[in-house]
């Protein structure tokens, strides 16, 4: 692709500043650990917001549900559940509130307030780390991927993608090296407001450029429906038949049964708290819990509505113009072309640039969050709390520098490993963090589970998600998560009931500062005949209220601007309703609430 050098100085500028942005504030970061990793939780909770949302906002994703809104149309909005994308209301209600009551530095030292310091806690820490090194080297060598292939479409040069992601992911290294959590919140707030305003200049293009008969006229019947049967019943045949043979490969074709087992998933793993990495440090960096709450709360607004209408502009200009190169491509079909043909062709001088310097914002955005999660592990976890553990706050400072480099490279050869960004993609979703749930979900609603308990669910879920793709190469990713869950739940409660609970004086402390419910009753009642005036959080029922008028409420902020570009008005217009009637509820009913938090 050509770019014009008004174009190449925009992006320039763009890099130039980020780098800058790392140097401005390193003086800050670097006075010490918790400055360094969280900021010094002086950071306002709408900022944190928008700086989650911005390294959720990532290109190797956005060129994933690209593809799936060409696919399989308005219902694809139901397929990100896969990750999922609800856990942010989960996150809003309650849990978001209970992990920031902690008051640690990151998930792995979170498991010293609900574990104490014994044997099986100290196993449990070292779990946590390990998954979270795991997952944090996964989503780099992710990244990893989406960014070669879209640099080496998008850049001048001739360089192989693996070049340029090397080069991208340097640059990237060094601001977060030199700021920690303050360059990457401050370079992610920029971010966010250039990926904002190129994702509503594509969907306006999108509304000039198409007509909704042009639409309809490129896909096929109940490609505009929002809702399904037991098969998403779409077929290509006579437009583009060789997409059939793609979509068959996704397995999504029994969707009803997929939808399911998505939900099954989705439910357990935002019942697991947020997961360690990004999202978990955006939380702890927060003032208090109602803070952490509201952050929660504007991650969906501040997302979904900009990056729906960037997925759903670019789709629309693909389906009317792009539809005759996608055929002839036959049996090879790449739609990752899709976003280089769109910008080649219907976005003018400057503009370009921007929207270039919003996707590489985008990919570093995600990767500087994952960097700076994945050294917070080795530096606090790992360095702070066995080696060096009276230390000056400035060697943990430039620990931090080392073990940013560390992250990367390994993350980096991961990358090269990979096959492909939905190989990764449906790995990390699906096998990984079907290791993950059953330990995580138990943590928080049974008293009994312990350290051991917890420990043996983390290492048997993570080492069957690393040994499934091996030794069952012909299983699919999220077809083997069910197997994953079940060792890893097996060996969570059949441990903790083989051995001792932990200290009931542990139990009491983690139970009277997060107050969390759940199957606490035995703990509950230790702690009112200490303390007869405690009162247990009796916000189950509630919570889960929030939870059902919540999940709808976020549904529509994606559903509403697919449905504006794409002119299928009377299903926005219910859209809105209910985004207004749930809005409404949750006011009243979660945000008149939190104060009490």
């Amino acid at each position: 692709m050509t770019l014009h050098p008004i174009d190449i100085t925009i992006i320039g500028i763009y890099l130039v500043v980020t780098v800058a942005a790392g140097i401005w504030v390193s003086k800050r970061a670097s006075k010490n650990v918790d400055s360094y990793f969280l900021a010094g939780h002086n950071v306002p909770w709408y900022v944190l917001g928008i700086s989650n949302s911005s390294s959720m906002f990532d290109i190797t994703g956005t060129m994933w549900l690209v593809y799936l809104l060409f696919a399989y149309g308005v219902k694809s909005v139901w397929i990100p559940w896969i990750w999922p994308t609800f856990n942010q209301i989960f996150a809003m209600v309650y849990l978001s509130i209970w992990l920031r009551r902690s008051g640690v530095l990151t998930g792995a030292e979170w498991i010293t307030t609900r574990f104490g310091n014994s044997l099986g806690s100290r196993l449990s820490h070292m779990s946590v780390v390990f998954f979270a090194l795991v997952s944090v080297i996964g989503f780099i060598g992710y990244d990893f991927q989406g960014i070669g292939k879209f640099a080496s479409v998008f850049l001048p040069w001739d360089w192989s993608p693996n070049t340029y992601a090397i080069l991208l992911m340097a640059i990237t290294t060094v601001y977060v090296l030199l700021g920690g959590m303050y360059s990457v919140v401050i370079t992610d707030v920029l971010k966010y407001a250039i990926m904002a305003v190129v994702s509503f200049i594509v969907g306006l293009i999108a509304m000039s450029r198409t007509t909704a008969s042009q639409i309809r006229d490129s896909v096929p019947e109940g490609w505009h429906h929002f809702g399904f049967g037991l098969s998403h019943r779409l077929n290509w045949s006579g437009l583009i038949e060789n997409l059939n043979a793609k979509m068959e490969a996704d397995e999504f074709g029994l969707f009803g049964i997929f939808f399911m087992m998505i939900l099954f998933k989705g439910i357990l793993a935002s019942m697991a708290g947020p997961a360690p990495n990004y999202d978990m440090q955006r939380v702890l960096s927060t003032k208090n819990p109602k803070e952490a709450a509201l952050m929660s709360w504007f991650v969906s607004i501040s997302q979904f509505i900009p990056r729906y209408m960037l997925i759903t502009g670019i789709t629309v200009l693909a389906l009317v113009y792009f539809s005759p190169q996608i055929i002839a491509m036959g049996t090879q079909a790449d739609f990752e072309q899709i976003l280089p043909y769109i910008i080649t062709n219907f976005l003018p001088i400057g503009v370009v640039g921007l929207i270039l310097a919003g996707l590489l914002a985008a990919f570093m955005s995600t990767f500087d969050s994952t960097v700076n999660a994945g050294t917070a592990y080795i530096v606090v976890d790992i360095y702070k709390k066995y080696i060096h553990p009276n230390a000056p706050e400035k060697r943990y400072v430039y620990a931090g520098y080392l073990c940013t480099f560390a992250v990367v490279i390994v993350g980096m050869a991961f990358g090269l490993m990979a096959r492909s960004i939905g190989s990764v993609t449906l790995w990390l979703v699906a096998g990984l963090y079907g290791g993950y749930l059953a330990p995580n979900v138990l943590k928080w609603y049974w008293w009994r589970l312990n350290g051991f308990g917890y420990f043996a669910g983390m290492i048997s879920g993570v080492t069957a998600a690393l040994l499934f793709p091996i030794l069952c190469s012909n299983l699919s990713a999220i077809n083997s998560f069910p197997a994953i869950l079940a060792i890893s739940a097996a060996a969570s409660v059949l441990t903790s009931l083989w051995t001792k609970p932990e200290d009931p004086e542990i139990l009491k402390q983690f139970y009277r500062t997060v107050r969390p419910w759940g199957f606490w009753k035995p703990i509950s009642e230790m702690v009112i005949r200490d303390h007869p005036h405690f009162m247990p959080n009796r916000n189950f029922r509630r919570d889960m209220v929030n939870i059902l008028v919540g999940i709808p409420w976020q549904l529509t902020l994606s559903l509403i601007p697919i449905c504006l570009i794409i002119r299928e008005y009377t299903l926005m217009c219910g859209g809105i309703v209910l985004l207004l009637i749930t809005s409404v509820f949750l006011k009243y009913n979660w945000y008149n609430k939190l104060d009490a938090e």
